[in-house]
């Protein structure tokens, strides 16, 4: 008799064998007369399934293959069974326990959600929100429902691949949300699998795979945006902030675009500024917390005089104050497309203040690691953007260089010379 109930019957398991089965009052199994231990339950209630009897590592295993039907016929089951045998017997595994492993295994979207929980101590609370909008936009939808450990590195080049073309991208049909649109693109795309990779390296160190799919994987180099205003148009810029203060009767929006082109600090540094950090004794501004750590800005003339003439509001810690109590300003955004457009200055971003900044320190002859310095780079590699901003001053010392040698070959004064 079987370990479980009913009778036990042998002979070669065929469509014609399986579908003269009828069920009994209990439980019993036709094992096959071709490969031990391959067999069909049946059950009282008529369902037929298809399994696997063995031992491993001296264990007497159960292991169901499927119940006979679509998609499993005797032929497909035999087949099966010949892999789950021959991994036992032949590779040393240990299938069931394969089984509840994968079972037990998280899918991505699990992982992401014990990353941000566990794996995101040392990162800033701005890189945090990026990285929630990635995960949620860009590797949910394409990856969440899959395994941790079944992910592969085509996987990740396919998620590379539809986020640069815009699979994950918001479809607008009627009224635009509010909120930022996700749009892909290159840029998205190279991000999104860096995020993935620092993921896929958090598993590697909670054991849920031991290799990181991303690795190999060509991203496309990030696209430098790095418009720089002449002096003229920061003098269109200026008389745009009159324009825009004297409208809307609100001082703190142009301070802050003002103070962002005068100080090179990054958009969050300037709003969420509190009167704290201004150290008017040394003309600095002490920052607690930057992308960078703690952060010294140095105060030029100009902009000490714009703090120490701003307007401040009793109860409201920020320099760039808004309406409601104890709030900083939250519309810059809005504020800056109306100066764009009143300056002629489409094409520039906030954020090219601070590359303006730049330049315009790199044009007096300034050098790159003071720029670095004055900027708060925490890595010289990233002033390096910059560097060809010094050519004027190349040129002017290859002429000197060329006057010397010219005149040693005769050819001092001439023009055109091919």
């Amino acid at each position: 008799m079987d370990r479980e109930q009913g009778e036990t019957k042998h002979a070669k398991i065929t469509k014609r064998a399986v579908d003269a089965l009828r069920p009994g009052a209990k439980r019993y199994h036709l094992w096959d007369t071709e490969i031990r231990g391959f067999g069909v339950r049946v059950d009282p209630s008529g369902r037929k399934v298809y399994v696997v009897k063995t031992r491993v590592n001296g264990e007497q295993r159960w292991l169901t293959i499927g119940e006979h039907g679509s998609p499993w016929t005797p032929d497909q089951a035999r087949a099966e069974a010949g892999k789950l045998l021959s991994a036992i017997r032949v590779e040393g595994r240990d299938p069931a326990k394969e089984k509840q492993f994968a079972k037990a295994m998280l899918t991505v979207a699990e992982l992401c959600s014990l990353y941000l929980n566990e794996g995101v101590a040392h990162k800033k609370s701005s890189t945090l929100r990026s990285d929630r909008g990635r995960i949620a936009r860009h590797i949910l939808p394409l990856l969440g429902k899959k395994k941790v450990d079944q992910v592969t590195r085509r996987d990740c080049e396919l998620l590379l691949i539809d986020v640069r073309d815009g699979k994950t991208a918001v479809k607008v049909t009627g009224k635009r949300p509010l909120g930022a649109l996700t749009r892909g693109g290159r840029g998205a795309a190279a991000q999104s699998v860096t995020l993935l990779s620092a993921i896929m390296e958090f598993a590697i160190t909670r054991r849920l795979r031991a290799d990181n799919p991303c690795r190999g994987v060509k991203r496309p180099a990030a696209k430098k945006l790095n418009r720089f205003m002449s002096e003229a148009e920061i003098v269109r810029l200026g008389e745009a902030l009159a324009a825009e203060e004297k409208a809307s009767g609100d001082p703190y929006p142009a301070l802050a675009i003002k103070l962002l082109a005068l100080t090179g600090c990054r958009r969050w540094e300037i709003l969420s500024l509190e009167w704290g950090h201004v150290d008017f004794t040394h003309g600095l501004l002490r920052l607690e917390d930057s992308k960078t750590g703690q952060k010294v800005v140095y105060l030029n003339a100009p902009a000490l005089m714009l703090l120490s003439e701003a307007p401040r509001i009793a109860r409201n810690p920020y320099v760039i104050a808004g309406k409601k109590t104890g709030c900083h300003f939250n519309g810059i955004a809005k504020v800056w497309s109306r100066v764009q457009k009143i300056s002629g200055l489409e094409d520039v971003r906030l954020h090219d203040l601070r590359h303006s900044f730049a330049s315009v320190g790199v044009g007096g002859n300034l050098s790159l690691p003071i720029i670095g310095a004055l900027l708060g780079h925490a890595n010289p590699s990233t002033t390096q953007r910059y560097a060809h901003l010094a050519a004027d001053p190349l040129k002017r010392a290859n002429e000197a260089v060329g006057a010397k040698i010219g005149a040693a070959l005769g050819i001092v004064g001439k023009k055109d010379v091919a």
